[in-house]
This record gives C-alpha cells, sequence and structure tokens, in this order.
C-alpha cells in the first residue's frame, strides 16, 4: 500500500507538469496516500552566478515558488486537494532535493515528468533519470 506520494513539478512550465500532477493525485487517490508537491529553485549561492545575487533573492525566490505551487496545485487539482497536499519547496539540485524528500516523508512512490530528451539525454530527461537511477522507492515517470 503507498502510503506518501512526492510528485516533483516544475512550477515554470503549469501546462506541461499538470497532467504529471493528475496523474500523481490519481495514483494518490487509488490507495488513499498522502499527496506531496515538490518544486526545487535553483541555487546560486555555491556558483559563480550566485555572485550576483544577495542572500535575500534565495528566501524571495523560494517565497515566490511556494505561492506558484499552491496557485498551481489549485488551479490544477481544486481547492479542496491544494488544501490536503503538503507542499514543498526545496532549494539545491533537483534530483538531489527530490530524492532526499521523499526518503524524509517515507514515500512510496514517486511521480515525475520527462520532457522531450536532447541526444545526450537519451529516453529521460536528466532529472527523471538520475530519480529512477537513484530512487529507494518506485518511481512512476509520466511523458
Amino acid at each position: 500500500m503507498t502510503q506518501t506520494v512526492l510528485c516533483a513539478v516544475d512550477i515554470n512550465r503549469p501546462d506541461v507538469e499538470a497532467p504529471v500532477l493528475r496523474r500523481a493525485k490519481q495514483l494518490a487517490d487509488l490507495d488513499g496516500a498522502q499527496l506531496d508537491v515538490i518544486t526545487v529553485v535553483p541555487d546560486f549561492g555555491a556558483s559563480l552566478v550566485g555572485a550576483y545575487f544577495e542572500e535575500h533573492h534565495v528566501k524571495t525566490a523560494k517565497d515566490s515558488a511556494a505561492d506558484l505551487l499552491s496557485k498551481f496545485v489549485a488551479d490544477t487539482l481544486g481547492e479542496e486537494t491544494d488544501q490536503k497536499a503538503r507542499h514543498i519547496v526545496a532549494v539545491g539540485s533537483v534530483y538531489e532535493e527530490v530524492l532526499k524528500t521523499a526518503s524524509l516523508a517515507g514515500a512510496s512512490l514517486i511521480v515525475i515528468g520527462a520532457h522531450s530528451p536532447d541526444f545526450k539525454d537519451y529516453l529521460l530527461g536528466p532529472n527523471a533519470s538520475r530519480v529512477v537511477r537513484h530512487s529507494e522507492c518506485s518511481v512512476y515517470v509520466v511523458r
């Protein structure tokens, strides 16, 4: 039985990510599982680009992402589901944060989308393929 379904979405691409979120909700509803929705804000602090941002920019980006995530869930699944879902905004590398959150939340299923790949990515995008390879729980990839 699935207890928690973690759905990873990119809130900057709501049209592409809406089917991923809807599938995650369907899978969570099948087992009466908790739906967690995560989005990841890139961490520019450790890179060369980070030198151009002040400390409060990451907090501002994270707060903005939280608002966008809640709106995205509500628009896609409805207000009632938005109120029941746990919203997670992480900062860092997408695949690392998804895997870490799945482990901490005890997720038994991760739902993630795969985009049209570049040649170097073969069949899955770089984040989806890393999550599939390194996850300790099942991963459902939505194309």
